[in-house]
């Protein structure tokens, strides 16, 4: 099984990567989390956690072989740039470092052209210089743009375009779901797509990549 470090592993969208990759015979989910505090909620899972803050020093998380890494850490808007893009970045160096062999990224519509929008633009340019660096790094990848998030129940099914011209939704959990299907080998290698809430099933929509 490949070891998977999920940044953000504590958030909303974290915590649903976590389970799917739990409940997955590829996969064993590794949580790195900020706050020693959040460490027995992963135990009881039987989940393995490290510790590391993207602020700091996260060379910690590299203790074990680490295979392929999920970015969905996020700053809730509080710290963009410390968190959302220069802990991205800090975390694509030390992937590269370790020879990780993929690297899924949690963007944002909007973006590919954050100077576009009219609210959060902040967070896009964020979001922009973190992708930016993603693709010109070494490292194979998969950069993930959904619409807003949404707490809705899992479809399986997305509309997925490399850009979409339109708004839309999607819920965390089908958000989640194609982030873990983007770790697989064989789907969405060197691929940035945005994706909202459709009738295509996951699986079928990454295939078009």
């Amino acid at each position: 099984m490949e070891n998977i470090l999920v940044a953000g592993a504590h958030g909303t969208t974290g915590k649903k990567i976590i389970n799917l990759l739990k409940e997955s015979q590829y996969f064993n989910p590794i949580a790195m989390v900020r706050d020693p505090a959040q460490i027995p909620f992963f135990e009881a899972k039987q989940v393995d956690t490290v510790l590391a803050d993207l602020e700091k020093d996260i060379s910690a998380a590299f203790n074990q072989p680490i295979d392929k890494v999920v970015f969905a850490a996020g700053s809730g808007g509080k710290k963009v740039e410390a968190v959302d893009q220069e802990g991205a970045k800090k975390l694509i160096n030390a992937s590269e470092k370790n020879n990780v062999k993929k690297f899924i990224m949690l963007s944002s519509m909007g973006a590919g052209n954050p100077e576009a929008a009219e609210q959060l633009k902040d967070y896009l340019k964020a979001k922009h210089n973190a992708d930016m660096h993603l693709k010109n790094s070494q490292l194979n990848f998969a950069i993930v743009r959904p619409g807003a998030l949404t707490n809705g129940p899992l479809k399986n099914s997305i509309e997925l375009k490399k850009q979409l011209y339109k708004q839309g939704s999607i819920s965390r959990n089908d958000v989640a779901q194609t982030l873990v299907s983007c770790l697989h080998d064989d789907v969405a290698n060197h691929a940035t797509f945005e994706i909202i809430e459709g009738n295509t099933p996951i699986s079928k929509a990454l295939n078009t990549l």
